[in-house]
């Protein structure tokens, strides 16, 4: 089963996709694509940043996020006791705490892979990584 990073997500809605991405997601089991709810909240922030610089740009993001909260439905992982638990002690053992080691502690929970393009922030965690623009 593989957790889908924020940077997965935001390149599937560009025009300009990575092929290796594409390719990658096209012959992956839909059922076992799963995105956190820190990924939800990171596209939100996105978002509300957007708004005084971009309205209309804003509103297409808005609208796009309604759609991923409908399409991954179940498979939108919440922060239970036991992610916050394990996200805990990678953000003391590393000495950050940032959306990333939640995204991490997720998947490491979970027995998933995380795919991103920023393997740097989750490889120090010890969870499993896929980089599927490689």
């Amino acid at each position: 089963m593989f957790l889908l990073d924020t940077v997965v997500l935001s390149e599937l809605r560009k025009n300009d996709r990575n092929p290796g991405l594409v390719r990658w997601i096209s012959g992956a089991d839909e059922g076992k694509l799963f995105v956190s709810v820190v990924t939800v909240g990171e596209i939100e922030r996105g978002i509300r940043r957007q708004q005084a610089r971009d309205a209309a740009f804003a509103q297409r993001l808005a609208d796009w996020l309604a759609h991923l909260v409908l399409a991954y439905g179940d498979r939108i992982l919440p922060i239970t006791t036991e992610v916050a638990r394990r996200w805990g002690q990678c953000s003391a053992d590393l000495g950050r705490a940032d959306a990333d080691i939640l995204i991490a502690a997720t998947a490491l929970e979970h027995d998933m892979v995380v795919v991103t393009r920023n393997e740097r922030h989750f490889i120090p965690t010890g969870v499993r990584v896929f980089n599927p623009w490689e």
